[in-house]
């Protein structure tokens, strides 16, 4: 019942995109429970996400490459705190194994059998199973019984001191400064189908160049450097002038969000860093594949535009991206012109 909530852990190991999206619950959490102890079990390489938050009491981490004794001293670690909630919202064996033996935990409804259903046989049950809101309503729904109601204030994602300054001078470095129309472009995604071409990104990029004067800001994690190199080069290959600053690798997640401050708007796919910006309360434009709506991975209407290729009977192909399309045509990407999402962008600049 409400008010009845004193110690309470949330677990979610991974990644960007989860963890972003949690942020909801966290706060909605924290206001109907003031005086609580609010902590969050994550994965270290993505506690940055998490440290500035001021609604959480401990951030308790999961080491990056961490054994099944440190998954066992995890455990032992829980049990003694003494937690009267459990709050899992990433529901895997690790989490389980976790939880096993306590009381009470809540899970998370991933409407598995709506998923299954959609991805395998394109028929939509998900109105049966619960309907279909987004994954931040989603680990809302696993506290709704405490009286926890969204707040409609969205995600979030708090930054650290320093981050913006930090993000600001690696601009500047890059090239970038002064007044005018800057569009931050994140061109990469976990999984390969998830990710719009290159040479489309690069399409969309001059063209905003030429009617806008834009400045261009590549944003992506190390491992997206090559990605974003290549889009680089290919815009300074048709237009030397052009001011592109390729800042893949070289910001934290957090810095990150704070250059993206900097942007009109972000394009980005269905990725971590698309929900970085929808937090950031960006103007977005994202571009989905394999991937629709009904999946709960969306970014919030009042703030983006999803461009999407519609109609096509092989969609969804999966919930978290593929690293190739199964039918070997990847039209769900390869039939969104630059055109199309050009005028998204245009629409989102007025």
């Amino acid at each position: 019942m409400p008010g009845s909530l004193h110690k309470t852990l949330i677990i979610r190991f991974s990644s960007v995109g989860d963890i972003v999206l949690s942020s909801l619950l966290v706060r909605v959490l924290r206001k109907g429970f003031p005086h609580a102890q609010i902590d969050y079990l994550v994965r270290s390489r993505y506690a940055e996400l998490l440290r500035n938050n001021p609604f959480l009491s401990t951030i308790i981490e999961f080491p990056e490459g961490g054994t099944f004794h440190d998954l066992r001293r995890l455990r032992r670690r829980i049990r003694s705190e003494g937690y009267d909630l459990i709050v899992d919202i990433h529901d895997s064996l690790r989490s389980r194994y976790l939880c096993f033996g306590l009381r009470p935990v809540v899970r998370i409804n991933k409407r598995k059998i709506a998923r299954f259903a959609l991805i395998k046989f394109k028929c939509d049950l998900y109105a049966r199973f619960g309907g279909a809101p987004g994954i931040a309503q989603r680990y809302l729904e696993t506290v709704e019984h405490f009286g926890v109601a969204d707040d409609g204030g969205g995600t979030e994602l708090h930054l650290p001191p320093g981050a913006s300054d930090r993000a600001a001078a690696v601009i500047r470095e890059a090239g970038v400064s002064g007044t005018g129309c800057i569009v931050g472009i994140a061109p990469s995604a976990r999984h390969n189908t998830k990710m719009w071409p290159r040479e489309r990104y690069a399409e969309m990029a001059l063209a905003l160049i030429e009617t806008h004067m834009a400045r261009i800001l590549l944003f992506g994690s190390p491992e997206d450097v090559v990605c974003c190199r290549e889009i680089r080069d290919l815009i300074l290959m048709a237009n030397p002038r052009a001011i592109v600053a390729d800042l893949a690798g070289r910001l934290s997640l957090t810095e990150t969000a704070a250059a993206m401050d900097a942007c009109a708007v972000v394009v980005a796919n269905d990725s971590g860093l698309m929900h970085i910006a929808a937090a950031r309360k960006r103007t977005l434009v994202a571009i989905f594949g394999p991937t629709v709506r009904q999946l709960g991975f969306f970014p919030p209407p009042e703030t983006s535009v999803v461009v999407e290729r519609l109609g096509l009977p092989c969609r969804p192909c999966t919930h978290i991206g593929l690293p190739v399309c199964p039918k070997g045509h990847f039209k769900c990407m390869n039939e969104i012109d630059a055109a199309t999402v050009i005028a998204a962008v245009e629409r989102s600049l007025i």
